[in-house]
């Protein structure tokens, strides 16, 4: 009788699987790259111009609630989302748990950062120029534009983007993207920062379970933590 794998055993094992691609016809290939292209330069100069209004300003709320309206309609019109699943103890499963625990333990190390570059002059400013739209409207609703915006950006990015290279270092490449799009175009070295680490992390999901649900949940829940505790944590 063979022994159970250790939860690290099978912790490693997820984190080492390359999942299959799903094969597409040329078409939909096809189709995906055209609606990238356009729709990250949308997305992008959307994202921009809504960090260059000032913090306070009541459109930013409409505009980053449209943001996470082109994401998630750039991903819908590129063709099919995959779930994705993990193989844990030798049964295939939707990777809930595996998300939202990675999810949950990023905005701890990013918590645990925050508590080391606050004391950072010049540094902590930037990340103050962040937070400070989080004084745009209502706590409720400025967590959730977060966490949606979070949501709508895995769908597009690990969703769309993804798929459309998988012939073209797609971990690599896809991350480059999001980080011109979600932070070189905003100027803030800080979010160009937390983008490199948060869409490695959600670029490696993707690829170990083959779909969207793992990093959308990590997203999810990195962003929440983020919202609700950096205010505080910088005076915001």
């Amino acid at each position: 009788m063979t022994a159970p794998t250790s939860w690290a055993g099978e912790l490693r094992k997820i984190a080492s699987t390359k999942a299959p691609p799903y094969n597409e016809p040329p078409s939909v290939v096809g189709r995906r790259k055209v609606i990238v292209a356009v729709v990250l330069l949308i997305g992008a100069a959307l994202l921009g111009y809504s960090l260059s209004r000032p913090p306070g300003d009541e459109t930013f709320i409409w505009l980053t609630l449209a943001l996470a309206g082109v994401w998630a309609a750039g991903a819908f019109a590129s063709g099919p989302l995959h779930m994705g699943y993990v193989c844990f103890r030798g049964r295939n499963q939707r990777p809930v748990i595996t998300g939202t625990a990675i999810g949950l333990g990023l905005g701890a190390v990013f918590v645990l950062g925050a508590l080391v570059v606050r004391e950072i002059p010049g540094v902590n400013d930037y990340i103050r120029a962040v937070l400070q739209y989080s004084n745009a409207g209502p706590l409720y609703l400025i967590v959730f534009i977060t966490v949606i915006n979070g949501v709508a950006e895995e769908m597009f990015f690990r969703g769309a983007v993804y798929t459309s290279l998988l012939k073209f270092h797609p971990v690599i490449v896809s991350t480059a993207l999001y980080v011109a799009a979600t932070a070189a175009t905003t100027g803030n070295p800080m979010l160009g920062f937390a983008a490199i680490i948060l869409g490695t992390v959600c670029a490696f999901l993707r690829r170990a379970t083959g779909g969207v649900l793992a990093p959308m949940l990590t997203h999810f829940f990195w962003g929440l933590v983020m919202v609700l505790a950096l205010p505080p944590m910088f005076g915001v």
